[in-house]
């Protein structure tokens, strides 16, 4: 009896121990999947000739706005800052290794690039996408920029930030610092790679102005727009290649960075100019890679094909010298030293806008005017508005100010007045 009770127990051990080892294999499987699907989209293989030929001739033919896939994207104007096209580019949304833009703007603006970073464990151990680094390894902030926004090094994110911010938290400090500065109201950050983390967050039009921004900074304009490049660790070479697979591979694009996580699905953020149009697309959300690379394309050539650029300053300064023209004298100045006013308005923050082909003609000013004062006038006085229109859509409004302050009469004016009267 004690033999079977024995045997039954021993039985019930080694069905809990298979128990144990199953549940640890498909643990240890599972992580192993998750870090395999953070590099998935660099080994995804598309047909990029195929992708661009398809989605040209469907721009071509239709020319309607291009059908996304992706849950968000949106087209951004740089000259203007304007959205030319959106979808759910409010909405708030993880952004994956996107984020990394916004990181090599805080490194840049708060290192010195040829500081050596001596690389911790924790560095060395996070997951994902990686620069390949071990701890105590020796790189400097240039080549960890470079390992940061060529292959995404979530690796190279956290050694720059625990040596620019002291450590992870505090560099998520700087983050949001710079978002505030930026105007970004719909933004937080908690970490440097992107990796999914409750309240890390973004919009698709917060995204594009990131980019704008950092595309003004010389470095990372340079870097985001190289295919290849040597990192030196410990003293060794090591070639690393960039993740955006548009580079080099559709006319006018520049960079900028790629991305992946399960919460924020693929995503892209583009550059391109071509001629004097200069603009960035983001694709946020895309289920494969294939669907990512083919809405940049056809957000990319529904900008080009249907859009051109337009200098708003000098249509608003013609339109507004001829109503000037035709109601300056219409404005009254009671009592005041002087009969007329001279008005200027605010200046436009940018010069030019990407407008539609077919809306060109279509922008016109709409100016809403006080037209009677009583003196003292003072100088920069609020005297009205200035709306730009683009059909019946509001583009900017702008103020409309006097120019000079004009004094009320005192006695001695109205003697002079007088004096020419009876001179007359």
């Amino acid at each position: 009896m004690n033999e079977k009770k024995r045997k039954l127990r021993n039985q019930k051990c080694k069905r809990g121990i298979l128990r144990i080892a199953y549940i640890v294999i498909c643990f240890i499987f599972l992580c192993r999947n998750h870090l395999v699907l953070a590099n998935l989209e660099d080994n995804e293989k598309i047909n990029l000739l195929e992708i661009k030929e398809t989605v040209i001739q469907t721009v071509n033919t239709k020319g309607n706005e291009p059908k996304i896939n992706s849950r968000i994207a949106v087209i951004y104007d740089r000259a203007s800052g304007k959205v030319m096209y959106g979808k759910n580019e409010n909405k708030q949304t993880p952004m994956a290794s996107t984020t990394k833009i916004l990181t090599s703007i805080v490194v840049i603006e708060n290192s010195n690039l040829a500081d050596i970073v001596t690389v911790d464990g924790k560095a060395a151990g996070t997951g994902g996408s990686r620069l390949g680094l071990k701890k105590n390894d020796k790189i400097t902030v240039h080549d960890l920029l470079y390992g940061l926004m060529l292959c995404s090094g979530n690796d190279a994110a956290v050694a720059l930030a625990n040596y620019v911010g002291g450590s992870v938290e505090g560099f998520s400090k700087m983050m949001n610092q710079k978002a505030e500065e930026l105007g970004l109201t719909n933004s937080h950050f908690v970490v440097p790679h992107g990796l999914d983390m409750e309240k890390h967050y973004t919009t698709a039009y917060e995204l594009a102005k990131m980019a704008d921004y950092a595309l003004n900074i010389k470095k990372i304009k340079e870097i985001v727009g190289t295919k290849t490049y040597t990192v030196t660790i410990n003293g060794k070479p090591r070639i690393i290649s960039n993740t955006n697979e548009l580079l080099g591979n559709l006319n006018g694009v520049y960079g900028v960075k790629t991305g992946f996580t399960n919460g924020a699905g693929r995503c892209l953020v583009t550059s391109c100019k071509r001629d004097e149009l200069d603009i960035i697309t983001v694709v946020i959300g895309a289920d494969t890679k294939k669907i990512r690379t083919t809405d940049s394309i056809a957000l990319i050539e529904y900008a080009y094909k249907n859009y051109q650029l337009v200098d708003v300053k000098e249509k608003l300064k013609e339109q507004f010298e001829e109503w000037k023209r035709l109601n300056q004298n219409r404005i009254v100045i009671e009592k005041g030293v002087k009969s007329n006013i001279e008005l200027e308005i605010e200046e436009l923050n940018y010069e030019k806008m990407a407008i539609k082909n077919t809306q060109v003609d279509n922008i016109h000013i709409e100016i809403n005017s006080l037209y009677y004062f009583e003196a003292p006038v003072e100088k920069h006085r609020l005297i009205g508005n200035i709306k730009i229109m683009l059909n019946d859509k509001v583009i900017d409004v702008l103020p409309m100010y006097n120019q000079k302050e004009i004094e009320k009469k005192q006695i001695k004016h109205y003697m002079l007045d007088f004096l020419k009267i009876v001179n007359g």
